[in-house]
C-alpha cells in the first residue's frame, strides 16, 4: 500500500509539472466565460514542443512583475503546501493570473473610446465580453506594437480587469513574455454543471488578421504534442477570464 501511494503521488506530481494542472478562478475578471470558483484545466504540455500562445486563447501566466504587488496571498499550512505541491489542491502562494490573449508578437493592437479592439487594423467582434461592458472605454489604448516573444492580454470582464492596459508603465509596456505563460486553459472541469471546452472564438479567424502574426512555432508545437492538443481546436464558447493556481492569484 505505501508503494502504491508513493507511485500515485509521483504520477500526480509529474502530471502537474509536465502535462495538466488545475487552477481555481478567484476573481470576476474573466466573466462570463469563467465564474469565480470555477476550476479549469491548463495544458502545460504543448509549450514543451515549441507551441506559443495564440490569439483568442485563455492563458494562465506568472505575474510579470508588479501586476499583483498589492495582493498578499494567504499563508498556507503544511498540509496545504504538500497537496498543492503535487497538484491536488490550489496553491495560495503562486502569483498567477488568467486572461485572454488578444494580440501576439508582431501584432499592432489598439482600442479607442467608443470603438472596438483592433488587431492589425481589423476590428474584433468580441461576443465573450461581459454583457454591458464596452471594449475598452474604461482604459483606451494604442496603437501598440507587441514585441516578438510577448503577448497582449485582456480580461473578458473589461470594466473589472486590471489587464495589459493598466500596466503600460511597467517593463514590457503591459505585455507578457511567452516565457511567463504556464499554459492554455482548455476546459472548465468544475462545477459539473459548467463543464465546457474553452475554444478560440471565430473572430480571431477573420481574413487578414494573421498578416503580422507568427504561426510557425504554433504549428511545430501542435505537430509534436500528444492527444491533449486535439482539445485545443477552435470552437466558439461563452465569455472567459481569471484564475488561481490549483488557486490562481487574486487580482482585480
Amino acid at each position: 500500500m505505501p508503494l502504491l501511494i508513493g507511485i500515485a503521488l509521483i504520477l500526480a506530481l509529474l502530471i502537474k509539472t509536465f502535462l495538466v494542472q488545475a487552477f481555481s478562478i478567484p476573481s470576476d475578471s474573466m466573466q462570463d466565460t469563467l465564474q469565480r470558483g470555477d476550476r479549469v484545466l491548463v495544458d502545460k504540455l504543448t509549450p514543451w514542443f515549441g507551441s506559443t500562445p495564440e490569439r483568442g486563447e485563455v492563458v494562465v501566466f506568472h505575474d510579470p512583475g508588479g501586476w499583483l504587488e498589492d495582493q498578499k496571498p494567504a499563508e498556507p499550512n503544511a498540509v496545504q503546501k504538500f497537496l498543492s505541491f503535487i497538484g491536488l489542491m490550489p496553491s495560495a502562494e503562486e502569483k498567477d493570473l488568467i486572461k485572454r490573449v488578444i494580440a501576439t508578437g508582431g501584432d499592432t493592437v489598439e482600442c479607442k473610446k467608443g470603438g472596438p479592439v483592433k488587431v492589425n487594423g481589423h476590428a474584433l467582434n468580441e461576443p465573450y465580453i461581459f454583457p454591458g461592458d464596452s471594449a475598452c472605454d474604461d482604459m483606451p489604448f494604442g496603437p501598440i506594437k507587441v514585441p516578438k516573444g510577448r503577448i497582449w492580454v485582456m480580461g473578458d470582464h473589461r470594466q473589472n480587469s486590471l489587464d495589459s492596459r493598466y500596466h503600460q508603465e511597467l517593463p514590457g509596456g503591459g505585455t507578457v513574455s511567452n516565457d511567463e505563460v504556464v499554459g492554455r486553459a482548455f476546459v472548465i472541469a468544475w462545477p459539473l454543471n459548467r463543464i465546457d471546452w474553452l475554444g478560440i472564438p471565430g473572430t480571431f479567424d477573420q481574413k487578414g488578421i494573421n498578416g503580422m502574426g507568427s504561426a510557425a512555432p504554433v504549428a511545430a508545437g501542435l505537430a509534436g504534442a500528444v492527444p491533449i492538443v486535439l482539445w485545443r481546436r477552435r470552437r466558439l464558447t461563452r465569455p472567459s477570464d481569471a484564475i488561481e493556481s490549483t488557486d490562481l492569484t487574486r487580482e482585480g
